[in-house]
């Protein structure tokens, strides 16, 4: 997926729609809007120097996913790096849950996190890179895998859905893909707490069943265990039939064996062999105990039945337990989302934290590499690209363009060039290009394709090398490791090793010079006022009562709410204070104060920036931030909390693609379930041209 369009492309509405896989036909309105195209007439085209030859891509589904599974096993293990990408069904559930230039750093991972919890992944591209010494180049393995997140273990009363924003799902029918293949034959899966819960709960049903065989498992197996003495009696043989087994397994002469199960020398065990086969002859047990053996034996055997099941529905969580257990270098392009999903669908829930996260992604992707980084961050890239975008599809082009264009360059740039040749299946080819732009699996080939390149210019020397090449360690590489965008916004950069921003070096290249500074605790969330009301109102209001000076800018969160950052930390308070002494007067000096116009009779609500972080926190996602902050609940009016640790952050207001956002984002879209349109952030002619710094806001 193109990085840059991933983040910005789907800005407007969000149809509140619930797929339940239980009822599939649900989502059938969307059927004569998606374009169906089956995967066998997406042919991808390569060529070399001399001929083009024509294959596709692989293209992996619950029907050929085992036998893909086991190639990509080997490709993985003797892989140098592995490109990952990934399509979802949207990004924001909410306008005001879009990032912004004033959400601090645990705000921006709170929307990312939302992001990852309500929309669904239904295509995931992974290629794993391998270099060969002895043909000089590159030789990627690109597969595509269709993602739909089904009910596959009988008695899971989980509820399987997600939400579908109109914006991404109109923009992956644009680029043809195959709804109706995703639905009907993509691969299902369990994440790693799905199926510890899954099997605790075929535990709990065990234990149960074995005290009270009422409910059993099949029609005609009613023995009841009630007593005592017949489940000491169960388990004891359950332990004696262990322990023949283990016996057996140990004596590979076949010698007979007999036990007696206690002191009642009546009861024996014997190996026999019955059709070839060792088994068991019981001999001293009444007809009671020969029934509680036999339920006994069909419970464990429909128990490992049902746990086969549960290991089965595993499904696509085997190619993510692949990558984590190989501790392979990942390569995404602005992939944090990607990640955060990859966390959310085959790991376990998202912690709550920016910190608790990355500590825990640590563990199972202990290296991860974000091209868009790579390529801002290095002085080398930045030259090459000349400071333009850093897009997926621009800078494989511009760093790529023998693949790209699907032939061979000439000229003192072609020494630099790193080749990259294609296998799928039997074929293979040189300079391979499907043009598939937002497929995962060819954008996780031109990810992979990027970075080879960007190694190359950074001065990594794959032809030196006579095996595979350990770029996890290399030193041209360790600055860069780690590192990814938690928010291209504002230029934010999250350290994985640590959990914490980068340092403004390192955030700040790509970006220009100038900024302006967010004091966070300085800054007051003003929501449900009058609608009627413009910021240059607003602003008016305030600095009447706090001085022409206290208000540096005002920036709309959307139609209901905006932010107010006043010049000093104390004002906020006094505002808060005031608002709460005027809401609790009726007389007449209220009624005409200044604030009046905005309180509007005590309707209007008022908190700190922490409080922001508690709306954000929430899984409720309402349309309109006022809307969501009643849901949410919070006393708005109760006293402040203790000041938190003021970060003070740089943050680039006309960063290089910064215009795409703000262009994206001015689109209008009139969505059924969504009345009136959405509202656009900062319009220019809700600001006051006559201050700067809130003008500066809009951009």
């Amino acid at each position: 997926m193109n990085g840059s369009s991933k983040f910005y492309r789907t800005k407007i509405p969000v149809v509140r729609m619930v797929v339940v896989m239980k009822n599939l036909f649900t989502i059938r309105a969307f059927h004569k809007s998606l374009i169906s195209l089956s995967s066998s007439t997406r042919h991808f085209f390569c060529s070399s120097s001399s001929s083009a030859s024509t294959f596709a891509i692989k293209n992996v589904t619950k029907s050929n996913f085992e036998s893909a599974l086991n190639d990509l096993r080997l490709y993985v293990k003797d892989a140098d790096f592995v490109a990952v990408d990934l399509e979802m069904t949207g990004v924001t559930s909410a306008p005001w849950r879009e990032s912004f230039e004033l959400d601090r750093f645990d705000i921006q991972y709170l929307k990312v996190k939302d992001s990852a919890e309500k929309f669904a992944a239904v295509q995931f591209g992974v290629c794993p890179f391998r270099w060969e010494p002895h043909r000089q180049s590159f030789v990627a393995h690109p597969h595509n895998f269709y993602l739909f997140p089904r009910q596959e273990i009988k008695g899971d009363d989980t509820s399987y859905e997600f939400l579908c924003q109109t914006t991404s799902i109109d923009f992956l029918a644009k680029y043809q893909f195959d709804f109706n293949l995703c639905i009907r034959e993509g691969v299902s899966y369990l994440s790693r707490s799905q199926e510890k819960e899954a099997l605790g709960r075929l535990n709990a049903r065990y234990k149960d069943r074995l005290l009270d065989s009422s409910s059993c498992w099949r029609e005609g197996v009613d023995t009841k265990l009630v007593r005592v003495a017949d489940i000491l009696f169960s388990e004891r043989l359950k332990n004696k039939i262990a322990e023949w087994h283990d016996g057996l397994l140990g004596d590979r002469n076949g010698a007979s064996q007999t036990w007696k199960t206690s002191n009642d020398s009546k009861q024996q065990l014997k190996t026999i062999f019955f059709k070839m086969r060792p088994a068991l002859d019981l001999t001293g047990f009444t007809s009671h105990q020969l029934r509680l053996i036999q339920l006994k034996e069909l419970k464990d055997c429909l128990c490992k039945e049902a746990e086969m099941k549960i290991k089965a529905a595993i499904g696509f969580r085997h190619v993510i337990d692949l990558l984590s257990s190989e501790k392979k270098l990942i390569v995404g392009h602005n992939s944090f989302l990607d990640i955060a999903h990859i966390y959310r669908k085959f790991i376990g829930p998202l912690p709550s934290t920016a910190k608790e996260y990355v500590i825990s992604i640590q563990k199972f992707f202990p290296y991860i590499v974000d091209t868009k980084v790579l390529l801002n961050a290095s002085t080398v890239c930045q030259k090459i690209s000349k400071k333009s975008s850093t897009s997926l599809s621009k800078a494989f082009a511009l760093l790529c363009p023998q693949i790209a264009s699907g032939v061979k360059t000439s000229g003192l740039a072609d020494k630099r060039l790193v080749k990259v040749e294609v296998q799928v299946d039997n074929k293979r080819s040189l300079n391979w290009n499907s043009g598939a732009k937002h497929e995962a699996g060819y954008d996780a080939f031109m990810t992979g394709c990027v970075f080879a390149q960007a190694c190359s210019h950074l001065g990594v020397d794959f032809t030196l090398n006579p095996s595979s090449v350990d770029l996890s360690h290399h030193e041209k590489l360790q600055e860069y490791i780690n590192l990814l965008y938690l928010s291209w916004i504002n230029g934010d950069i999250i350290d994985l090793k640590t959990g914490e921003r980068k340092a403004d070096s390192i955030c700040s290249k790509g970006f220009k010079a100038h900024h302006s500074k967010i004091l966070f605790s300085n800054t007051v969330l003003l929501w449900a006022f009058p609608a009627k009301l413009k910021a240059s109102e607003i602003r008016e209001c305030f600095c009447k009562v706090f001085g022409s000076s206290s208000i540096t800018f005002i920036y709309h969160v959307d139609k209901t709410a905006v932010f107010i950052q006043f010049s000093k930390q104390e004002l906020v308070s006094d505002f808060l204070v005031l608002k709460e002494t005027l809401e609790r007067s009726n007389d007449p000096i209220s009624v005409l104060h200044p604030l009046s116009k905005v309180l509007q009779g005590g309707r209007t609500r008022a908190a700190s920036y922490e409080v922001y972080k508690q709306i954000c926190s929430s899984t409720i996602s309402k349309v309109f931030f006022a809307d969501q902050a009643e849901a949410v609940g919070i006393e708005w009016n109760a006293k402040l909390s203790k000041p938190v640790l003021e970060v003070e952050r740089q943050v680039d207001f006309e960063a290089s693609e910064n215009q795409l956002y703000t262009d994206t984002r001015n689109e209008t879209e009139i969505v059924s379930g969504i009345d009136p349109p959405l509202y656009m952030h900062s319009p220019t002619d809700e600001l006051d041209s006559l201050c700067p710094a809130e003008a500066q806001m809009s951009k």
